[in-house]
Parts: structure tokens; C-alpha cells; sequence
């Protein structure tokens, strides 16, 4: 569902007084929104048609760090900028945000005003436009987890982010009482998203104390990774105006169950028919499903660093906790990494349940329709179903333990390099190994609390 303003309701609405301020935003290699705030006036005069940035915001960190060895942006290159051009869209109200729109937009080269190749937005629409071409459409939902603690993040920042009290203190998957007692906060989350035009469909507990889960309504690829940035920084924002903290780290606490991002995908064509779909075909899979799938079967360990970003995001892959160890494909069995749901019906898709809910939405989406374009092209006839606790299986496709070794993948993937090219996967590439790097040089508590006195 795309944005609910027009540029003429924008007009409209600031000409009342209802609207004085416009977010323009990018979204970065980690997912996250980065812009401009504009007053509506110079939004509508000049911004509308494009802005501008430092194009050191996709050649950074989490820290925002000037990380060195990229190609693209560098202290040598002096840092020059992008424009930012919205994408209109994408605007809309935000509704928890007093007199404030907001409008995604595309990344260009300020001599060119060609897209940048390795901007996330740039590389899902590039597999979309590949699709297109073959007359197919990609549909996407991505499942949300993520923690809420009761303290605020000023709290916890000056505790050291220790001491986290998580807002239940039981495991509440689908528990009604105790997300009743929650409701103070989902209920604003679900209302505030649903009138900024996100559809969302529901939130409920999750498999952890203090744990949720929001779900958001299958879309078009883009529209979903549109949807996913923007639920993220809502459900941030809302939680903070209450006094709350959340967090969307794959895992906070190695004694608790990590938070995903399930995507589900599938392909329909032009004609609005589901190309995944046959009913005279086993569990209603079509060939070009069984080939889709396939290809992401045979590319899921060299996808991994799209999926699971972080050094962080590995913890997470732990057997027991609902969190896959095995990249083989299942019928509506929660062991596997790649999991089929809607059998025999028009809705079967695939669930890849690999990424956590610190994924870029952009980079895992266009990492697997690469994959599984490449089963289409290829014409990769299917594996067979894996059948009970993958966990326990042995001789079969693992999901990579580290970014180490899923860096060392990415680096080596002909497929992807084929899809995107060379500069954006050693950008990508770069971005893994200096997450390795910091995390090599870094001293952790853990070390100190088990060396200090001991060693």
C-alpha cells in the first residue's frame, strides 16, 4: 500500500495549517532512515523535485564511522554528495508526529542523476525490473519480532544497557492477558502505522518474555521493504513517546530466543495469476516455484551476509529456539530454513526464516529474487523435501555459523557479482569484514568477566 498523500493533499493540508514539516529520507546500508526534516514550504517549492546529501551515509557503520577501503566515497574523494530524489509516492502522514509528513527517497549521482548501484532501494528495484521483464511480480510480507523493555533508552544508555527489564516477565506467544497489559503501547504502534498507510494486520506476543511480533500485509517486493523501514522507525519513535525501549538486535541476551524478520515471497504474473501455483503438481508447487526455490536453496549460504548482517546476527542461529541452523526447504515445518506455507492453495509461498529483525528489507529481498531467478533461468530441478527436526540433521546445507565465513561466501558468489555486479558486492563485502574487524579489536565484557581474576 503506497503512501496516502499526494503532492496536491500536501499542498492542501499545509495551506489549513495541518502539516508544517516534511521527513526526507534515505534508507542506508544498515535499514535505517537518514534525511532531512523540511519545513512544508521549501519542501513544496524545492524538495519535492530532489535534495541533497553526503554520500558518506552508504559508506558507514553503525557508529556512522568514516570506515575506510571503499570505492565509491572516501577522505581521498573528499566525500562529495548524492541527490536525494523522493519518491512521491511513498509520502504520507505520520500520524505520531504532530504536523509531519514523510517521503522515502531514491539515491542518484549528483552529475549523472543515474541511480547508485549499491544503494538498497537501487538494488531491489533492479530485480524487480528483472522480473518484470520476464512478465512476473514479486509479493513479499516480512514479520516483524522484536523486544519491549519497560525502561526508556536514556535509561538503559546511562545503566551501560544493563539491567534490561523486558515489559513481560513470562514467554507470551499469543498470550492475550499479558499482551492486554502491553496494549498502552501495541495499540498506538498499530493505529499510529495503519494511519501513516502501513496495512498493518496485527501485532501479538511473541516466544519470549517481552517479546512481540507485527505483521504487515503482503505487498509488491518494494512496497514491503518500504513498509518494513518505515515499521521499524515507527514502532522505535512510538515506543520512545511512551517511556519504552525497544530493540530489533538478532539476539539482546544469549539466554533468550532471538528476533527474526520471516520474509515470504512468491511470484505472480502480470495478469494477476499465481505463478506459484499448479494444482496439479504435489503440494500445488508450480515448476517455476520448484525452480524459485531451488535457487535459493543452492545460493542461501552466499545470501546470508544479506540476511544476517551483523557479527551479532549469527548468535541468533542457535538450535531449540525457533531460529533455523539448517538451509533446506520443508513443508510447514518451523526446523527449516526455507519453509512452505499455503499448500495447495493459491497463497502457498515460501517463508525464509534465516533473517533476523536487524536485516536491511532491500538488500535480503533483492539477494533472493537473485537466487531464485537464477533457479528459474536454470531451470534447477528441486531437492527433496527434508522431513523432521532439521536441527538434528546431519550431511546437509548448514546456514553459515559467522560473518566471517559468510563474508568469505558473498566475496565468491558468481551469482550475485552476475546480478549486481562487482563495486556493489565488494562494497557489501567491505561492510562485513569491517564489522569483523571491529568486533576483533573490541574487548568484550564477556572476556573480562571470564579472564580478569581468572587468567
Amino acid at each position: 500500500m503506497p503512501g496516502n498523500l499526494t503532492l496536491e493533499d500536501l499542498r492542501a493540508a499545509a495551506g489549513r495549517g495541518e502539516i508544517d514539516t516534511v521527513v526526507a529520507c534515505i534508507i542506508d546500508m544498515q535499514g535505517r532512515l537518514m534525511g532531512k526534516r523540511f519545513h512544508v514550504a521549501n519542501f513544496l517549492e524545492h524538495a519535492s523535485e530532489e535534495t541533497h546529501c553526503c554520500n558518506y551515509l552508504l559508506a558507514t557503520d553503525m557508529e556512522m564511522f568514516t570506515v575506510p577501503g571503499y570505492r565509491s566515497t572516501s577522505w581521498e574523494a573528499g566525500y562529495g554528495d548524492y541527490v536525494m530524489k523522493p519518491d512521491l509516492a511513498t509520502l504520507r502522514r505520520i500520524p505520531w508526529a504532530e504536523g509531519t509528513a514523510l517521503v522515502l527517497c531514491d539515491v542518484l549521482d549528483h552529475h549523472t542523476h543515474e541511480e547508485i548501484p549499491h544503494s538498497p532501494r537501487a538494488m531491489l528495484k533492479k530485480m524487480v525490473a528483472r522480473l518484470r521483464r520476464e512478465g512476473l511480480v514479486a509479493f513479499s510480507a516480512t514479520e516483524l519480532e522484536f523486544f519491549l523493555f519497560e525502561e526508556s533508552y536514556e535509561k538503559l544508555r546511562r545503566r551501560n544497557w544493563q539491567r534490561m527489564t523486558p515489559i513481560s516477565p513470562y514467554n507470551e506467544d499469543y498470550h492475550i492477558f499479558q499482551t492486554f497489559r502491553e496494549e498502552g503501547v501495541m495499540r498506538a504502534i498499530r493505529g499510529g502505522l495503519f494511519g501513516a498507510g502501513i496495512p498493518v494486520e496485527n501485532t501479538k506476543g511473541e516466544a519470549e518474555a517481552g517479546q512481540e511480533e507485527i505483521n504487515v500485509r503482503y505487498s509488491d517486493a518494494l512496497d514491503a521493504a518500504d513498509n518494513h523501514v518505515l515499521v521499524k522507525e515507527g514502532v522505535k519513535e512510538i515506543a520512545w513517546q511512551h517511556g519504552r525501549a525497544v530493540t530489533f538486535m538478532a539476539k539482546y541476551d544469549h539466554r533468550r530466543a532471538g528476533s527474526s524478520s520471516h520474509v515470504h515471497q512468491s511470484l505472480w504474473t502480470d495478469e494477476g495469476a499465481p505463478a506459484f501455483f499448479d494444482e496439479s503438481q504435489p503440494h500445488g508447487m508450480s515448476a517455476l516455484m520448484r525452480h524459485y526455490l531451488q535457487g535459493l536453496l543452492e545460493h542461501a549460504r552466499e545470501i546470508t551476509a544479506f540476511l544476517a548482517p551483523f557479527v551479532n546476527s549469527y548468535k541468533r542461529f542457535t538450535e531449540g529456539m525457533f531460529a533455523p541452523t539448517k538451509a533446506v526447504w520443508s513443508i510447514d515445518n518451523r526446523t527449516a530454513g526455507f519453509r512452505i506455507c499455503g499448500e495447495n492453495t493459491k497463497a502457498i509461498r515460501i517463508e525464509c526464516r534465516i533473517g533476523g529483525a536487524d536485516l536491511n528489507p532491500y538488500l535480503a529481498l533483492a539477494a533472493m529474487l537473485a537466487a531464485g531467478l537464477d533457479g528459474i533461468e536454470r531451470e534447477l530441478p528441486l531437492e527433496e523435501e527434508f522431513r523432521g527436526d532439521a536441527y538434528q540433521a546431519a550431511g546437509v546445507r548448514e546456514v553459515p555459523k559467522t560473518l566471517r565465513e559468510a563474508a568469505d561466501l558473498l566475496e565468491g558468489s558468481a551469482m550475485l557479482r552476475a546480478a549486481f555486479g562487482d563495486e556493489v558486492i565488494d562494497h557489501y563485502v567491505r561492510a562485513a569484514r569491517w564489522e569483523v574487524e571491529e568486533l576483533d579489536r573490541v574487548v568484550t565484557d564477556w572476556e573480562v568477566q571470564r579472564l580478569f581474576e581468572r587468567a
